[in-house]
């Protein structure tokens, strides 16, 4: 009996950097191409080059590691769109180095992961003849998705709410990639132990993951760090990722609650996780959905779009969504009432609305796209 070998992937340029909405996806999309023995030929990254990409880029060297990264500092320091301004000044240096970069790695296609990174790498791969795609990851598309779609051959799109209402062949639902280990169902109780050793936790009562982004969130920070003896007393064990740099406004360690700058390997601990307290990051809710641990999500507020908010929103029953005036001491208890014995029923409601609510074979699908694409095909 025969068997068919996967065809290696294409030659693949990346462009999202800056926050780790912008990165992650991209993980995912390496991680299932190594898993399926489709590892891109060659791979390019373009990122903004802004300090919290070194924490989020940790574990591209496992699964590519002869990628080269190059930067397009093109958004301002804190992040968010470039003005008018900053674009007309930075725009045709950064792209004639992306347009160099493209050359020099002979890349054959081009996916953007988001934030206006892929600007300057669209219009040189758009100058050199190569396709071009976009990802969105968010319910609400966004700046840089709206500038760039019209020039690129297909948008990718993980939430329905940000497909337009005539998508035609361009813009097409996925779904939202995921690492592959999310497709592994929940952590074992063996599993549990052994993952709650390692990072330092006892192992002996839920789990509660508290994720602020990869900047981190000083409302859930200060939240968590008020009420951590509130926890302790319920029986809850916290792991907490609080941001770079976010230590001195993080509650302090004790027994039965460890803080983390940033966390690394957040499949297996969404499916350790009893539940979530998280911000509304597509990413995260995303990762959220795929491993079926209920969450109760307070949206980042000062976002123009709330785009956050419709994230959470496209989960369904399967999140909980609380504005920052509500972290006080009630939602405390409600939190050590849903992660233990008690809120198993409404757990289990909640995990079976995540399972409708995001497809697994997102990235999949993806990447057999890009190599339509990069093998000339529409």
């Amino acid at each position: 009996m025969s068997t068919t070998t996967p065809a290696p992937g294409p030659r693949l340029a990346f462009a999202g950097g800056g926050t780790g909405g912008h990165i992650v996806p991209g993980l995912h999309l390496l991680a299932d191409a190594r898993a399926r023995g489709a590892t891109p030929t060659d791979l390019l990254w373009f990122t903004s080059g802004r300090a919290v990409e070194e924490s989020a880029l940790a574990g591209l060297a496992a699964l590519a590691p002869d990628c080269e990264r190059v930067v397009l500092p093109l958004e301002p320091a804190g992040g968010g769109a470039p003005g008018l301004a900053q674009l007309a000044r930075r725009a045709l240096p950064a792209t004639l180095r992306a347009r160099r970069a493209l050359v020099r790695h002979r890349s054959e296609v081009l996916l953007g992961l988001g934030g206006f990174t892929s600007l300057p790498a669209v219009l040189a791969a758009r100058s050199l003849g190569l396709p071009c795609a976009l990802l969105e990851v968010n319910a609400v598309a966004g700046k840089a998705t709206r500038t760039l779609a019209r020039l690129v051959r297909r948008v990718y799109h993980a939430w329905p709410a940000s497909v337009p209402a005539a998508p035609g062949t361009r813009h097409r639902l996925v779904g939202p990639p995921l690492d592959p280990a999310l497709a592994q169902g929940r952590a074992t109780d063996a599993e549990r132990r052994e993952l709650a050793r390692r990072v330092g936790l006892p192992g002996n009562g839920p789990l509660l993951l508290v994720l602020g982004g990869s900047q981190g969130a000083g409302s859930l920070n200060r939240f968590v760090a008020e009420h951590a003896d509130g926890l302790k007393a319920g029986g809850i064990e916290v792991l907490h990722q609080c941001g770079p740099g976010r230590l001195p406004e993080a509650p302090a360690a004790r027994a039965g609650l460890v803080v983390r700058e940033y966390l690394t390997g957040v499949p297996a601990l969404l499916r350790a996780a009893d539940l979530v307290l998280c911000r509304g990051g597509a990413s995260t809710l995303a990762e959220v959905a795929a491993a079926r641990v209920p969450a109760v999500v307070v949206p980042y507020p000062h976002h123009g779009d709330r785009h956050q908010e419709r994230n959470a929103r496209g989960l369904g029953e399967g999140v909980r969504i609380v504005d920052d005036e509500r972290l006080d001491a009630a939602l405390i208890a409600e939190l050590v009432r849903l992660a233990g014995p008690t809120g198993a029923e409404e757990r289990a409601r909640r995990a079976a609305a995540l399972e409708r609510a995001v497809p697994l074979d997102a990235a999949r699908r993806i990447l057999d796209d890009l190599m339509l694409l990069a093998r000339g095909g529409d």
